[in-house]
């Protein structure tokens, strides 16, 4: 009986997970979503207004948090998007992409 509520259990949580759609958050996601114009209803990415990518290296010194406000003021003015929530995996890779800019 523990063995068939484990395996329940178990294909719930995977069941779920794939549903969701949830990804991790990684480098390839933040720079998609830096490139995508799907952001917002602006016909504009992150790219349109910053296209000298060595100009934004000076963002990873910056604290998460002040790039979650910064990013999300971008969403909602240029871009007339929806701000994206600070957990979420999409901010997270926006944050990672921009703080991978340093190293470039």
């Amino acid at each position: 009986m523990k063995k068939l509520a484990g395996l329940v259990m178990c294909g719930s949580i995977v069941w779920c997970s794939s549903v969701t759609g949830a990804e991790a958050p990684s480098l390839e996601i933040g720079k998609r979503l830096f490139n995508t114009e799907k952001l917002g209803t602006s016909g504009k990415s992150c790219a349109t207004c910053h296209t000298n990518l060595n100009k934004l290296a000076s963002v990873a010194a910056y604290d998460e948090d002040e790039l979650v406000t910064i990013i999300n003021q971008c969403i909602a003015g240029p871009l007339k998007g929806v701000t994206l929530d600070s957990r979420s995996a999409d901010m997270k890779s926006l944050v990672l992409y921009l703080k991978s800019l340093k190293t470039k």
